[in-house]
């Protein structure tokens, strides 16, 4: 039941990041502090379709 997904910056909106999940324990959507190497700082990343 583990999908992949992709991480996108919520301040520039580039995707950099993807990550797996277990869909029937996470129903909603994963958001993480990760490095952006476009903003050059942690930034919030949430998960995109």
């Amino acid at each position: 039941m583990r999908v992949k997904v992709t991480m996108a910056c919520t301040e520039c909106k580039q995707r950099n990041y993807t990550s797996m999940k277990n869909k029937k324990n996470t129903t909603e959507r994963l958001e993480m502090n990760k490095y952006c190497k476009f903003c050059k700082k942690h930034t919030a990343h949430k998960e995109t379709k």
